[in-house]
């Protein structure tokens, strides 16, 4: 999954709450900057902030590791 993908699904779920920019970022102690851009794809979050916001929205992140070829 790219960035604009998880962006895509933060602002999905978090417009599904009714929660605002600004509050997410409150919640999950981010900038609104950095939440702004990150639903835009224009980021590059580090691992800590996605689960801090998908901890707020009550999402859980997956990952999965490719296998070698």
């Amino acid at each position: 999954m790219s960035i604009s993908e998880i962006g895509q699904t933060i602002k999905t779920r978090r417009k599904s709450l009714g929660v605002t920019q600004p509050h997410l970022a409150e919640l999950a102690e981010v900038s609104v900057n950095t939440l702004y851009k990150m639903e835009r794809g224009e980021a590059n979050p580090t691992l800590a902030v996605v689960l801090q916001i998908a901890d707020v929205l009550g999402m859980e992140l997956v990952l999965s590791v490719k296998q070698p070829q």
